[in-house]
Parts: structure tokens; C-alpha cells; sequence
């Protein structure tokens, strides 16, 4: 999911990013606001992780919610 398609869903996402990473906040979600690098550095310092592992983790993040669920199993499906 590029930036564009992050600022586009962002609010159908923020679900999912309170369920992924917890210690952020409603205010810090508003203000990452879809911002690809802003949620980087709000993992960053939130997490007490480095850029690369915070980008690393929303790259996985990235991946796993551009994937259609099977709503009934709660699980992936097969592409």
C-alpha cells in the first residue's frame, strides 16, 4: 500500500492500527493523519525501536492489510 492509498483508507485503518501497535494514541493518529513517515516515527518513539525496524514493521503491516480476508474465518485467503 503506497502513501497515497494510507492517506486514502486512513480511516477504515485506524482500526487496525490501534489493534497492531496499541501505545499509539488518538492524538497521534491524528496527527499521522495518513502520513506514511509520520506513523514511522510515531512507532519509532512510542516503540523505542530504530527507523529501519519501525519501517520494517509498518512494510509487514503494509502487506497484510492490502490482503482480502475471509471475513467468516477471520483468515487470509490463499491468492
Amino acid at each position: 500500500m503506497n502513501s497515497d492509498q494510507l492517506q486514502g483508507k486512513w480511516k477504515q485503518l485506524k482500526g487496525s492500527l490501534k489493534e497492531r501497535w496499541g501505545k499509539l494514541t488518538d492524538q497521534d493518529l491524528e496527527t499521522i493523519a495518513g502520513k506514511h513517515e509520520k506513523l514511522v516515527g510515531a512507532i519509532q518513539e512510542r516503540y523505542g525501536v530504530a527507523k529501519e525496524e519501525a519501517q520494517k514493521q509498518v512494510d509487514d503491516w503494509n502487506v497484510a492489510a492490502a490482503q482480502p480476508q475471509d471475513i467468516e474465518s477471520g483468515r487470509r485467503k490463499a491468492s
